[in-house]
């Protein structure tokens, strides 16, 4: 009986969105496609975003948020929304995307966005999703001309991107393109660094940068975010910048992050 009622539900769903149709019940389980998704939806047609996007700690449209229903990323309460396109991204459980396919929903997975072109690109995605492509062009217009208005020339200094557990980040990232986009060289690529991997506290003090950028602290302890406290970074900038919620998406709110660095 389950069953069939849920076969039968998912044939309703197909109906309720013919071919071509613009989707009028969509779903953004992923911090990143809620924002693009909130920028671009038409009034009534998004009807959920995720939890994430509403933790203004994370989220650079929390309050926006706050007017969606909240979701965290389960099939079930995703499936009982009734959604005819839900969103979600690479890192969002295999299990999860395949079982509200299996039932008849429609997911579009989108990637991270780590550089400009790939910014553009998941705008102009999000706007064929979502049937609002002159929207889109719209967004793109304004990102591109405040992505030309923040751009400084090279030569503004070394800089030196630090995280959690010694991580850093180089040029094949959204935090590199913010770097190389603010002017700056990073320090990454003097030991081959393109993603996101190690880097032993000892080599960036070693590099002396110009500027050393660092993660947010989060409440509560932790032992990988101890790092950042060592007296050695200290030394290296008494108090580095620290990146925000503009630095982890892939959209036009990476403007604000390169500005940020002036």
């Amino acid at each position: 009986m389950r069953r069939s009622r849920a076969i039968l539900a998912a044939v309703l769903i197909a109906a309720a969105c013919p071919a071509g149709a613009a989707p009028q019940r969509v779903v953004s389980m992923n911090l990143c496609s809620d924002q693009l998704a909130m920028m671009l939806a038409a009034p009534g047609q998004l009807l959920s975003v995720s939890t994430l996007a509403q933790d203004p700690r994370l989220s650079p449209m929390a309050d926006q948020a706050a007017g969606y229903a909240p979701n965290s990323g389960r099939a079930e309460e995703i499936y009982l929304m009734r959604p005819d396109l839900v969103i979600a991204g690479t890192y969002t459980p295999p299990a999860t995307v395949e079982m509200l396919r299996r039932l008849g929903v429609r997911v579009e997975v989108l990637p991270p966005a780590e550089t400009f072109d790939a910014i553009r690109a998941e705008i102009a995605r999000m706007g064929e999703l979502l049937d609002r492509p002159a929207e889109a062009r719209d967004l793109l217009a304004r990102f591109d001309a405040d992505l030309d208005a923040v751009r400084r020339p090279a030569g503004q200094g070394r800089a030196a991107l630090y995280y959690a557990n010694g991580f850093t980040s180089g040029r094949d990232t959204l935090a590199g393109s913010i770097l190389e986009a603010a002017g700056y060289a990073n320090i990454a690529a003097d030991h081959g660094i393109t993603a996101t991997t190690a880097l032993p506290m000892e080599l960036l003090v070693m590099a002396q940068p110009d500027r050393l950028i660092t993660g947010a602290k989060w409440p509560g302890q932790s032992r990988g975010e101890a790092i950042l406290d060592h007296p050695a970074l200290a030394a290296v900038q008494a108090e580095p910048q620290v990146t925000g919620r503009d630095w982890i998406c892939g959209t036009p709110f990476v403007t604000r992050a390169i500005r940020s660095l002036e």
